[in-house]
């Protein structure tokens, strides 16, 4: 298989060719790579714009309308919308109570991602690049805004 540029966004650098779990693969690896982004909203925000928009393209142009199980851009724009509430984190002082924030996002979004609930399953059934990007930015909104609920709480 020859690896396109197209090829290697929409599998995040290769995180979605992990032989297990490669969506969790994807996500995880997004919260790794998100948490630098977290110090400032305005690079956070930026990152998912510019995330969502060009994995939409490489997905449309690797995809054929079937959502790969290597595609995982579309994980990571979710991710990042899931962590978008804890920005700005600064990075340099993250403690644990925030790292347990940073995993209470990755599990909303999984939990999200996987059980498809309401309008995340109406895009998982598109079979297009809106679909396969879509399910996972509104799974992202969703743990965001349940986030910002139990962080208002808290």
């Amino acid at each position: 298989m020859a690896v396109s540029p197209a090829r290697l966004i929409a599998s995040f650098g290769g995180c979605g060719f992990a032989p297990r779990a490669p969506g969790t693969v994807g996500s995880f690896a997004a919260m790794v790579v998100g948490v630098p982004l977290l110090g400032q909203w305005t690079w956070m925000a930026l990152a998912i714009i510019a995330c969502t928009l060009i994995g939409y393209r490489a997905t449309a142009l690797v995809s054929n309308g079937e959502d790969h199980g290597w595609i995982v851009i579309d994980e990571v724009a979710g991710m990042w919308l899931a962590m978008f509430p804890l920005a700005p984190l600064p990075v340099s002082a993250l403690r644990w109570v925030d790292v347990l924030w940073l995993l209470l996002a990755f599990a909303l979004f999984r939990l999200f991602d996987i059980t498809k609930p309401g309008p995340v399953g109406w895009f998982d059934r598109r079979h297009d690049a809106l679909g396969i990007m879509g399910d996972d930015v509104v799974a992202g909104i969703m743990a965001a805004i349940i986030l910002t609920g139990i962080r208002y709480l808290a």
